[in-house]
């Protein structure tokens, strides 16, 4: 799924150029492109999350021995940060909704940040853990399931910042504003897939 698809880089695309049942129709196909690329999305995460239960199940004790769990303070403060970027996200949304451009673009900004804030940390926790990838079957399960998410984040962070130029310059109103809603569908997305990743990884 391309960036240029998600943010309806073509205001055509995105919003429809013509009235009425048309605009609605375009607007509505570009939310289902999302949506289906969301899915697939489901599936890819899926098959790494049963891959790393029965890696895990088959295992004598989890972690293994000599092995021990990351503290929960980092990821507990970066659970903390995305689900807030949520909220800010789609007070935005909301914002835009009712025509209040200059609203939209301050909680997309705060949303940014936040982002950004997360990434960093998880950055610093990688730095910090005291294992790395090849330090057997837990390391490098961690590691694929964290780094192929922070990997996501970033792609949502580019997607924002995409949605933000656009507003600068005036592309995106409220009557016209596909391209912010597509992206809230993918950062929620991201954040439910921590929410699993956080119980899984760093909890159970």
């Amino acid at each position: 799924m391309t960036a240029e698809a998600m943010t309806g880089h073509t205001d055509h695309i995105a919003e429809g150029t013509g009235h009425g049942t048309d605009a609605t129709a375009a607007r509505n196909r570009v939310l289902l492109g999302v949506k289906l690329g969301i899915l697939s999305e489901i599936m890819l995460f899926g098959g790494l999350f049963a891959a790393y239960f029965v890696i895990r199940s088959d295992t004598g004790g989890w972690p293994p021995p000599g092995q021990e769990r990351p503290e929960l303070l980092i990821p507990g403060l970066n659970t903390l940060l995305l689900v807030t970027s949520s909220f800010t996200l789609q007070w935005a949304i909301r914002a835009i909704g009712r025509g209040d451009l200059r609203t939209m673009k301050r909680f997309l900004w705060v949303t940014i940040a936040l982002g950004a804030a997360f990434l960093s940390i998880q950055a610093y926790e990688f730095a910090t853990n005291g294992f790395g990838l090849s330090d057997g079957v837990f390391g490098s399960t961690f590691y694929t399931l964290t780094g192929f998410h922070g990997a996501h984040v970033l792609a949502g962070l580019l997607l924002m910042l995409i949605v933000a130029n656009r507003a600068r310059r005036g592309l995106v109103a409220g009557n016209r504003h596909t391209e912010v809603e597509a992206t809230s569908y993918y950062w929620h997305f991201v954040d439910v897939v921590w929410l699993f990743l956080f119980s899984t990884v760093y909890v159970l």
